[in-house]
Formats: C-alpha cells, sequence, structure tokens
C-alpha cells in the first residue's frame, strides 16, 4: 500500500495540522491501495501563505522567462524518467485502463511541460507600441497567488494545464487535488522538490470540498484555476465573482459525433471509440451523443455497438483491456441510475444495460442506446460513464441543429470521406474543441468551452496569457 503522512506546503514536507486521513480505494478490487493526510483549512492557510511570500519577495517571478522556462524543462526530463510508474499509479488510484495511462494520461501532461518551457524561451514579456505623445509600453505580468483544483479523471492532464503554464508565467500556485486521486501528486511533488524549484512556489494539497472552498474564498488567492462539474463551477464563480478574483473554469460536456452519411463506418470506428469511450467515458470531452441519419441509423447503431462489443471489459491494469471500472461505487450508481433512466424514456439498450460485468469492483455494463432523441435525459446530461446514445437525423443541417441543442459546448467531432467538407460542419458546432475524423487535444491550441462548459481557456499560449496581466506603460520623450 502507498503510505504518505506528510504534506507537500512550500516546497517541503510537513506534518498536516489534522490527523484525519483519506483511503485511497481501488476501483478494481475495491481494497485500500493508499491513504494520506487529509489537508484542512489550516493546511491551506499554510500553504497560501508560503506561496504569497514567494510571489511576493521570493526570487520566482523575478526570475526571467526564459529562466523559468528552463526550470520547467528540468521538471519535464525527471516526470519523463517517471512516467511509466505515474501511469500505474493512476491506474491503480482510479482505473483507468493503463494503455490508456500510458498513451494520455502521462504522456500529455509531459507534452505540457516541454510545450510551455519551450513557448517561455521565446516569450515577449513586453511590447512597444507608438503612442500620441511618446512610446508606450505593454509589458505581461504574472497574475499571483494561483489554486489550481483538479479533478480525479484525469489528475496530471489536468494539474499541467494549469501549473505548467502559471510556474512559466512566474506565478505561485497551490495544488489541491480530489480526494479520490492524491497518490499520483505526491510524485509529482518528489519531482518537483528535485527540479529545485524555490522555496513557496507550488504546494500540493489532497483535501475535500470543504478545505477546497476555503482556498478559492482565500484573500491570498489572486486566481482560481478549476476543472470539474457545472455545480461545482457556479460555486466558485460566485465566490470569485464577490471577490473580483481571476478565475478560469473547465466544467462539463455532452458532446456529439455527427456521422455523416458518406463515413466509412470500419474506418471511423477505431477512433470514435476512442473520442467516445476514453478513460471508461469518464471524460468531460466524451462524445456520447452519435448522431446518425435516418436512412443509415440501423447501420451506424450496429457499427457502434460492435465496436463497444470489441472493448474488452476487466481490470485496468491488464494491457487489453479497454474499459475498465468506474473510480467509487457512488459513481457506478449513478450511472446505472441513468441506464435506468433511459430505459424509463424509451431507449433501447442495443449493447449492456443494468448486468454487472464482475462480481466485485465497480464496472458498469457499456452501454448503447438505440431509439434515443434528443429531449432524453441520457442525451442532455453528463452521464460520466461509458453509455452512448444513437439519435436519428434529418438531414445536415438538422444534425448540426442537435448538436447545438445543449447546455454545452465543450467538444465534438464530425465524421466524413470529405474533410473539406467535414470543416465546414465544424464551423457551425457551438463547441471549444472539435475535430474532423478523429479527436485531439494538441497542446498548441487552446482548449476550453461554450456556455456551461466553462470560462476561459488553457493550452496554447491562451492558456500562458491566462496567468498573465497586462500593464500599459506611456511615457514622453
Amino acid at each position: 500500500m502507498r503510505q504518505h503522512d506528510t504534506l507537500f506546503i512550500g516546497g517541503d514536507w510537513v506534518a498536516p495540522a489534522g490527523t484525519a486521513t483519506i483511503d485511497v480505494v481501488s476501483p478494481h478490487t475495491e481494497e485500500v491501495v493508499g491513504r494520506v493526510p487529509e489537508g484542512t483549512a489550516a493546511d491551506m492557510d499554510r500553504a497560501v501563505a508560503a506561496a504569497r511570500q514567494a510571489f511576493d519577495h521570493g526570487p520566482w517571478p523575478r526570475m526571467t522567462m526564459a529562466e523559468r522556462a528552463a526550470v520547467v524543462a528540468r521538471l519535464a526530463d525527471l516526470y519523463e524518467a517517471r512516467q511509466e510508474e505515474m501511469a500505474e499509479i493512476i491506474t491503480e488510484e482510479m482505473g483507468s485502463p493503463i494503455a490508456f495511462s500510458k498513451m494520455a494520461q502521462v504522456p500529455q501532461p509531459l507534452g505540457f511541460l516541454r510545450y510551455y518551457a519551450e513557448l517561455g524561451r521565446e516569450f515577449a514579456v513586453e511590447e512597444d507600441r507608438p503612442g500620441t505623445f511618446g512610446p508606450v509600453t505593454v509589458r505581461r505580468e504574472p497574475v499571483g497567488v494561483v489554486a489550481a483544483i483538479v479533478p480525479w479523471n484525469v489528475p496530471q492532464f489536468v494539474i499541467m494545464t494549469k501549473l505548467a503554464p502559471a510556474l512559466v508565467a512566474g506565478c505561485t500556485v497551490v495544488v489541491k487535488p480530489a480526494p479520490e486521486t492524491p497518490l499520483d501528486s505526491y510524485l509529482l511533488a518528489e519531482l518537483i522538490k528535485e527540479a529545485g524549484l524555490p522555496e513557496g512556489v507550488v504546494s500540493i494539497v489532497p483535501a475535500g470540498r470543504e478545505a477546497g472552498e476555503h482556498l478559492v474564498s482565500h484573500p491570498g488567492v489572486d486566481k482560481v484555476a478549476f476543472t470539474g462539474s457545472t455545480a461545482a463551477g457556479r460555486r466558485i464563480a460566485s465566490i470569485c465573482g464577490e471577490q473580483l478574483k481571476r478565475v478560469s473554469l473547465e466544467l462539463g460536456g455532452k458532446s456529439a459525433a455527427i456521422i455523416l452519411d458518406d463515413c466509412d463506418l470500419a474506418s471511423a470506428m477505431g477512433f470514435l471509440s476512442i473520442a467516445s469511450l476514453m478513460n471508461n467515458g469518464q471524460a468531460c470531452v466524451a462524445q456520447t451523443r452519435i448522431l446518425a441519419s435516418r436512412s443509415r441509423y440501423d447501420e451506424v447503431v450496429d457499427a457502434v455497438a460492435a465496436m463497444v462489443r470489441s472493448m474488452p471489459v476487466g481490470d485496468p491494469a491488464d494491457p487489453a483491456t479497454g474499459i475498465g471500472p468506474l473510480v467509487a461505487q457512488r459513481q457506478q450508481e449513478r450511472v446505472e441510475n441513468y441506464i435506468r433512466i433511459g430505459i424509463d424514456e424509451g431507449a433501447k439498450p442495443v449493447v449492456g444495460g443494468l448486468e454487472r460485468p464482475y462480481g466485485r469492483g465497480w464496472y458498469v455494463a457499456p452501454t448503447v442506446f438505440a431509439g434515443a432523441t434528443n429531449e432524453m435525459r441520457i442525451a442532455r446530461e453528463e452521464i460520466f460513464g461509458p453509455v452512448l446514445a444513437v439519435i436519428p437525423y434529418e438531414d445536415e443541417a438538422d444534425a448540426i441543429r442537435i448538436a447545438n441543442d445543449s447546455d454545452y459546448g465543450l467538444a465534438g467531432t464530425v465524421w466524413t470521406a470529405d474533410a473539406e467538407h467535414g470543416m465546414e460542419v465544424a464551423r457551425q458546432v457551438r463547441t471549444g474543441t472539435y475535430g474532423v475524423n478523429l479527436f485531439m487535444l494538441e497542446p498548441c491550441a487552446p482548449f476550453g468551452g461554450f456556455k456551461s462548459s466553462g470560462i476561459g481557456r488553457e493550452m496554447g499560449p491562451e492558456g500562458l496569457a491566462s496567468y498573465l496581466e497586462y500593464k500599459s506603460i506611456a511615457r514622453m520623450g
């Protein structure tokens, strides 16, 4: 069992203020596989004080961006050397199939470190512009102390979309991992300490909702970067709005995959399986609404059903597993309740249903619903599990209308033999990220959502800009 009895605060391992602990339970075996201290409000106060001291008086924000980028590059080298261990920890604590952990859960965070280290080497912090009476210097300065609050589904991915650009910008950061997945953050803390970041620049404090809200509302925090549910995002936005505190929110999704009539279904299904069911369906960008024309509807249903049946359900540590367990029993119960709702609404499960594939572990049978409509709850609400609804459309305009008929706008795809025409469809769907014949998040491109999917963007130069304040300095002569 992985056991820790300290917290990483101010760049060092310190005793927690309280005595409560967090048990990390394997979603495959239902056994405790780790234990860490549960951070308290007092621990958050200490972490913010360290971050405040480091930002207001320490060397980190006063280094050049290129100097900070070099430190982040060193962290990337250390991270790369331990990436297999990191993937194994994530699979153990939250059930992501090890193949997905090694393909995405860890390589993508490493890619963010590399990307921002490179961007920071050449980024122009100051720019001169001609003014009325003389030159104007537009300067970019770090926003300050950042509270980074991350979920359990892709813990390192989400930490790095915040930590990597914040560090390059010159911010100091307090990370609050989710209580379901604190173990990977301990390995990250080891690497941060080894990389030699100055005292106070990064603290990592696993904690529950109460301590997390204390961190969000702390007067010493200048910006909150949150990824999680839309409901929690609304609460955080209200707190930050009261305090006029900078905030970025990456929230839920209910994304649509539009299958056009010229699509080669056989070749599309391999990519669609990742776009729809990555990480056991526990992904905010998952394409869980499959839109098919009435003329090919039955054919698409059969293809999606065959695709899902081809993904082995089992032990997430087995490289052959396509779909593992859900993170917690409450998540298993939530997803099964949505399957019941779908059946009650009149949709038909052509694959899966309510029979559990294992006697133990928090598994749900991957389920494909036929006969679904976009008005059903299974098509409107984020389920966060391996449940797909195939929805018919009349023509292309109707498909785009259905894709846009959602409270969310985070991701989406179109599948077609004509990629140029796919771009025309992409331009009409109101969503922050989109794919033509694949779905991919690129470190160089902004990620975020329209509507209830969030506020702001992460990744790309836009992600760095969200940790910078603009200052204009006019002068005469």
